[in-house]
């Protein structure tokens, strides 16, 4: 169920561009953790819809125009402090963005830890993340994918989301009853958008550590949700993107993961823009450099080979 908040929701539902093709549930069979919330949907006349409680979560599926797909996808990750989805803002124009140059793009709706019971809140949004991933690739000769080039995208705490995927992976289980769960849940390069990435107090965005991991959480849990300390070898290729004037979400979470990534070997690119604030998003509103971080992710994507040149 859906509960849609705002008298003006409906004419700014209607002067969005056209909706995504497809929607898709992660768990048709039942729901690990399920949750009774009644998801709300609230309408901002900036940056579009937020979704709030989210009861079923899932991906919408927007591929690029017949003719045109280049075989990357990406799963989009919206951020919100783990409180909220910016839908629009971080997820559907970002999604929309990538397939008009070919990139099968996939907004994920997961849950968020602020509204699920103590012994879930810290395990179901990387639970959909992973079966999302899981799921486009059990789909990706449908949507002209590769499975082999399906990269994570993710901003603010949905950057942890994704760093999280990005760390904290396994190869699928082959003994599994269920074919999804034998897929490998790793994503192939990860996009982190003035992510949150630690838990350390000292610089964590404390509000999406709270509703992550609660009010006094253990030295292990800390550690394990820090995803700095969670890097290996073995972590996909990653480019970050953060404004040095971000007072939200401090750029040395994006410092960090990049020279964790630098130590283990990881290729890795990060763009830090001298103004920005934190949520920019496209930067439509914003002066300066921090403006051209879509044409710099285009031609990262390209020298790695994720994008034709």
């Amino acid at each position: 169920m859906v509960r849609f908040v705002s008298c003006w929701l409906t004419a700014l539902l209607l002067a969005l561009p056209a909706p995504a093709q497809e929607f898709l549930p992660l768990w048709p069979a039942g729901i690990p953790c399920a949750n009774q919330l009644e998801m709300e949907v609230i309408g901002n006349p900036k940056i579009g819809q937020m979704l709030r409680k989210v009861h079923e979560p899932g991906i919408e599926v927007y591929l690029p125009p017949a003719g045109s797909a280049n075989g990357t996808g990406v799963l989009i990750c919206p951020g919100g402090g783990y409180s909220i989805l910016a839908w629009d803002w971080e997820g559907t124009e970002v999604a929309r963005w990538f397939s008009s140059f070919g990139v099968a793009a996939f907004v994920l709706r997961y849950r968020l830890p602020q509204w699920e019971a103590d012994s879930c809140r810290h395990r179901v949004a990387l639970d959909d993340a992973q079966r999302a991933i899981r799921l486009i690739r059990s789909r990706a000769a449908d949507w002209g994918v590769d499975s082999g080039r399906l990269g994570i995208m993710g901003f603010s705490a949905g950057g942890h989301l994704a760093s999280t995927a990005g760390t904290r992976f396994n190869p699928g289980i082959a003994l599994s009853s269920d074919p999804l769960e034998q897929l490998s849940c790793r994503p192939d390069f990860m996009i982190l958008m003035y992510p949150v990435i630690s838990m350390d107090s000292t610089f964590a965005h404390m509000g999406s550590r709270r509703n992550l991991i609660g009010n006094h959480p253990s030295d292990a849990m800390i550690r394990s949700y820090s995803s700095e300390l969670q890097v290996t070898a073995q972590t996909p290729p990653t480019l970050l993107v953060h404004a040095s004037d971000d007072e939200g979400v401090p750029p040395e979470n994006s410092i960090r993961f990049y020279q964790a990534l630098l130590r283990h070997r990881v290729p890795a690119s990060l763009l830090l823009y001298p103004s920005g604030g934190h949520g920019f998003s496209f930067a439509l509103d914003k002066q300066g450099t921090v403006r051209d971080w879509p044409s710099d992710c285009r031609r990262w994507m390209q020298e790695m080979g994720y994008l034709p040149r």
